[in-house]
């Protein structure tokens, strides 16, 4: 694991621009339809990055979730919804790519409701934020205060957050076999340890930030996830 460090965020950085490229193809090639199940998507969506790039290996669960299943966070195991007219739907994958992790995460408006429009939006722009906050802190801030920074944002757009946490730590494929699955890992409201601590090998830690909006009293809500890659 010593040896990594270096080569490390290059290799990050390319398996996230791959997972950006099937994400693209998804809408290119319009999968995302009413009158399909989640599970159809996600297998449809599992074919495409095998036809694209090769892949069937993913470090995570592959999730596809619509309508009320958008409230629920990642450990949840929800019932096969179809796709509706005027949904919502998020996909969280965790593709592979030569051995580096990629966690990509988008949100996906079907029909023109103006109110998960909204919300579509306000995810890119609270990451946006998000991401600023985390750099100008320069490397000085806990998961907990990532977490609670993500949580504010969620108020200010007029949602709640949806999830226990708000990301995790990203590397070389298995990064949770050599790293374990504990707080420090992930962007928790118990994580009081500074962002940029190295791991236990002494390499730096890279993260993805995850947001996760959701309107309980509509019944919906909306994820984005990606890199964080500043470096201090």
């Amino acid at each position: 694991m010593t040896t990594q460090t270096m080569d490390m965020l290059p290799n990050l950085l390319k398996a996230e621009s791959q997972a950006a490229k099937l994400f693209q193809e998804i809408e290119t090639r319009q999968l995302i339809v009413p009158g399909i199940s989640e599970k159809d998507l996600n297998d449809r969506v599992y074919e495409l990055a095998f036809e694209l790039f090769g892949i069937r290996k993913y470090w995570h669960k592959r999730i596809v979730r619509a309508g009320k299943n958008t409230l629920l966070p990642y450990k949840q195991n929800p019932e096969n919804l179809m796709l509706q007219e005027d949904d919502i739907v998020f996909l969280d994958f965790g593709p592979v790519f030569d051995e580096w992790e990629a966690d990509y995460g988008r949100t996906f408006v079907l029909g023109s409701d103006p109110v998960k429009h909204k919300l579509n939006a306000d995810l890119e722009k609270a990451f946006k934020q998000a991401k600023e906050f985390y750099e100008q802190k320069e490397g000085q801030v806990t998961g907990s205060q990532i977490y609670q920074y993500v949580c504010d944002l969620a108020q200010q757009y007029g949602w709640e957050y949806g999830g226990p946490y708000a990301g995790h730590l990203v590397g070389k494929f298995p990064h949770e076999k050599v790293l374990g699955d504990d707080i420090p890992h992930y962007i928790h409201p118990d994580n009081h340890e500074l962002m940029s601590n190295p791991d236990q090998f002494g390499n730096k830690r890279y993260w993805i930030l995850e947001i996760h909006f959701v309107t309980r009293s509509q019944q919906f809500g909306g994820f984005l996830e990606q890199l964080l890659t500043t470096d201090f």
